[in-house]
């Protein structure tokens, strides 16, 4: 087979479609008996709210590609048509099922468990007075029920809001008689209630289903004859023209606006509501009965999150832990002398974020440092790194920050925090037109005895502490001179005017990173074809670039081993006869979000290892600004390949994809959980340095 070949469609599988596939890999954990039961509720709402963002993002860029006439398929082959097609297939399944789940699994065991959502024919008569009470309190003097009629056109639904399409009958003091109402509920109620203990101990209702209780009485002297919950999804993805914009911040806030009223793309509707009000429905959004999914409990499952915060119960959530600390971090508080002596590398969730923010603090109150660096791509709101560098900024230090305002959903946020940082008297850039800035940077200038010297931490996660103990990461803290001078060359393209930077160890995107990864997978290729052993190992959350997978390909045929741990998107095919035979592709979906991306080349026993903020995706390796950075140190290598090694030979939480693109879990009753045991690994090294 030859190079033409590897681009024939059938070696690709679609990028929605495997998407989906990965959706349901997190549905699976809420029906997962091993996992704790409020853990498996917000399995459940993660998927509900991924499948949220993949219908404002990508089934709308399908749809607009559509309209603007384009019908080619990526390379898969499968033209935009036909993936709408299948989509639709694959996300009715997928619904259905979320509401299975959440109505004949999930609700039962909760009240199995004390935690009880009481519907209208089971209150009693004292929830049934609170309730009432609380309606006509908290909820009917916020609500604005609009009857449709020519003078009273239909509204504007915001995106994702919950509104209630409601009949009614009678005449009203007018003498009108429209039939039908539209009743939005803000989004300052809470949809999920908690009844006081004195009606219901840990007794919760819907915001849905109070509404449809009484909503009669916001139609004095009229029948309502139904009421019927309904929610649309609108296209949420920003577009800002380059050759338009003259101040790309207000260019944000303008979009921000807009978001709220996307075209729209998908309607969720409650079963029973009437086809005749479903018709009326997708016609006033301009959609088709193909973009209609009917639920049979509240359309916007995703707020269910909040019974895991409203419910104190540690038995039904997994066991609270405590980040370790590095030996090195912990035996003085001086964290440039601690580096000085070599690198650090942390992985999060497993060891604590707080070296990173601890770095910023510390830079900030020294006096002998004279400049911080710094990228922001997503951060907390009372983020204590942007407070450390508006700090630095008032005591007079140069403070650089590169704050990425088009991240997706955290851009009002990030405009905050650029103003704010302004505010404080730090220079605020953002980034390259055209190119999101997603490479996670800090760089620390301090005056020294022997002159000025660099500081600096890369990671492949954002500087938040909250999904820092979420999200699975690696952070290098290093006072690697080449390492500093490569970061200083790109803070210099990033807020200046420079040529592409010649960078000595870092790899560089949209620049160097791609062509240095082909050029890598050949390299274990040359090895396999002279006889010497072709190893390659990478962990990454999504695979799509054609290029990067050919020469996975070509890779397998020369007989190199590949093991693939990608947790979401894989376009990939593995286990095809003749192509790629030698390469396994396994997904973990656990307790923590899988993000650190990781490239390991085995170059005949003397390995290289990257960590990096880039997936091997189009948008990583062309259109952001990305990098991959080197684990030097050999104790540093031999952990992360140790690391590896857990994922590779994880059988609790592992899937394994198929040639067909069909995943399957490694065991039905798999013993080493590489989450887990990475946990009791920290652990248990830091009781080793403690004895």
């Amino acid at each position: 087979m030859n190079d033409t070949d590897l681009q024939t469609p059938q070696l690709y599988i679609n990028r929605e479609l495997s998407f989906l596939e990965f959706n349901q890999r997190v549905l699976e954990q809420a029906k997962d008996n091993r996992i704790p039961l409020l853990e498996r509720v917000r399995f459940l709402c993660i998927s509900c709210a991924n499948l949220d963002e993949f219908f404002e993002i990508r089934v709308a860029s399908l749809k607009e590609l559509l309209e603007a006439g384009a019908v080619q398929g990526g390379p898969d082959g499968l033209p935009v048509p036909e993936q709408l097609k299948a989509i639709r297939v694959r996300a009715v399944r997928l619904v259905d099922e979320q509401y299975q789940v959440l109505n004949d699994v999930l609700i039962p065991k909760l009240a199995e468990s004390g935690v009880v959502f009481v519907e209208p024919e089971t209150w009693t008569e004292a929830q049934a007075a609170w309730l009432a009470d609380y309606f006509a309190r908290e909820v009917e003097p916020v609500l604005s029920p609009l009857a449709l009629d020519p003078a009273r056109p239909f509204p504007k639904i915001l995106n994702k809001s919950l509104n209630f399409a409601v009949v009614v009958e009678g005449e009203d003091g007018f003498g009108r008689n429209s039939g039908l109402a539209v009743v939005q509920a803000p989004r300052s109620l809470p949809r999920l209630i908690r009844l006081p203990d004195e009606v219901g101990s840990r007794h919760f209702v819907f915001l849905s289903t109070i509404v449809e209780a009484f909503v009669s009485k916001l139609f004095a002297g009229m029948r309502v004859r139904g009421c019927y919950q309904f929610r649309v999804t609108r296209n949420s993805d920003l577009f800002v023209e380059q050759e338009e914009v003259d101040d790309l911040l207000r260019a944000v806030e303008g979009e921000l606006a807009s978001r709220r009223y996307g075209d729209a793309v998908r309607l969720e509707a409650a079963y029973d509501c009437p086809d005749e009000i479903l018709t009326y429905l997708l016609g006033q959004f301009g959609l088709t009965g193909e973009d209609l999914y009917k639920v049979s409990g509240p359309v916007n499952v995703s707020r269910l999150m909040a019974v895991y915060d409203l419910v104190d119960r540690t038995e039904l959530k997994y066991a609270s832990f405590t980040p370790s600390i590095p030996e090195r971090l912990r035996m003085g508080s001086d964290l440039f002398t601690a580096l000085r002596a070599g690198d650090v590398l942390l992985q999060h969730p497993f060891q604590g974020f707080g070296p990173v923010a601890d770095f910023i603090k510390q830079a900030a109150s020294d006096p002998q440092v004279l400049a911080i660096k710094q990228t922001l791509y997503r951060t907390g709101s009372d983020s204590t790194i942007v407070g450390a560098l508006a700090d630095a900024a008032q005591a007079g230090k140069d403070v650089t920050v590169i704050i990425e305002l088009r991240a997706r959903f955290d851009e009002e946020a990030n405009i905050e925090l650029a103003t704010k940082l302004q505010e404080a008297g730090a220079h605020v850039m953002y980034g390259v037109f055209g190119f999101k800035t997603h490479a996670k940077l800090v760089m620390v200038v301090r005056r020294e005895d022997k002159g000025l010297r660099r500081y600096c931490h890369l990671g492949t996660g954002n500087y938040h502490a909250k999904t820092a103990r979420l999200y699975t990461d690696y952070g290098l803290l290093t006072a690697d001179e080449s390492i500093g001078e490569d970061i200083h060359e790109i803070f210099l393209q990033l807020t200046g005017l420079t040529r592409v930077p010649r960078l000595r160890k870092l790899l560089h995107a949209p620049f160097s990173l791609h062509q240095a990864l082909l050029a890598k997978i050949e390299r274990e290729t040359e090895h396999a074809r002279e006889g010497r052993p072709g190893r390659i190992i990478a962990k990454l959350n999504a695979l799509t670039e054609p290029t990067v997978i050919q020469a996975l390909y070509r890779a397998s045929r020369a007989g190199v081993d590949i093991d693939l741990i990608v947790r979401g998107i894989c376009c990939l095919r593995p286990a095809v006869a003749g192509v790629s035979e030698r390469i396994k592709v396994r997904s973990i979906v656990g307790r923590f979000l899988e993000h650190s991306r990781v490239y390991y080349f085995g170059n005949a026993g003397v390995p290289e290892v990257y960590c990096s903020s880039a997936d091997w995706m189009d948008r990583n390796l062309f259109r952001r600004i990305e990098v991959a950075f080197p684990v030097e140190s050999p104790e540093l290598q031999a952990r992360v390949a140790d690391d590896l090694g857990l994922y590779l030979a994880d059988d609790a939480q592992a899937w394994l994809l198929d040639c067909n693109g069909r995943y399957s879990r490694a065991s039905v009753a798999g013993q080493l959980c590489a989450q887990t045991r990475l946990l009791t690994l920290y652990d248990e090294r830091v009781a080793f340095l403690e004895a």
